[in-house]
């Protein structure tokens, strides 16, 4: 598994079923993290719980010394978790990327709700964007801080 976490001020995302649709807001958070999850064909529930500890203990907010050195527990972080399929394109071969690494809806999709499902057991507020639909994520880095986890 692999997600892009950026620790944000605020974010959200919309999502449409189909183009002749609207956008609405299906997710939004305060102060927390944006995560953009892409899984591939091997993953398992392992890595999914793995990413979820992971992110829950990861210790990029600032602390009364303005160093990144909280967890998100300990500043009351929340959650705004995205499938991203295109995290695994490949780039390697002319200029279109291949999807071939990105594991298929049915694969993924049960992966990405273990993610969320684990962070909320450890008590974070998560919120989600829409699987197989159309997204748009708004946010605002706060830092900016951007890091890629594989696990």
């Amino acid at each position: 598994m692999r997600a892009v976490v950026q620790r944000v001020s605020s974010a959200s995302v919309r999502s449409r079923p189909d183009p002749a649709a609207e956008f609405d807001t299906v997710g939004r958070i305060g102060s927390g993290m944006c995560v953009l999850v892409g899984v591939t064909h091997t993953d398992t529930p392992d890595e999914a719980t793995k990413l979820a500890d992971k992110l829950s203990g990861l210790r990029i907010f600032d602390d009364a010394d303005g160093v990144m050195n909280l967890g998100p527990s300990a500043v009351d972080a929340e959650f705004l978790v995205v499938s991203q399929f295109t995290l695994y394109g490949d780039t390697s071969r002319g200029r279109r990327p291949s999807w071939i690494e990105a594991a298929r809806p049915e694969h993924a999709e049960p992966l990405v709700e273990r993610v969320v499902d684990e962070l909320r057991a450890g008590g974070a507020t998560v919120a989600t964007g829409r699987f197989r639909t159309e997204m748009l994520v708004d946010l605002v880095n706060d830092g900016p801080v951007t890091l890629v986890i594989d696990v």
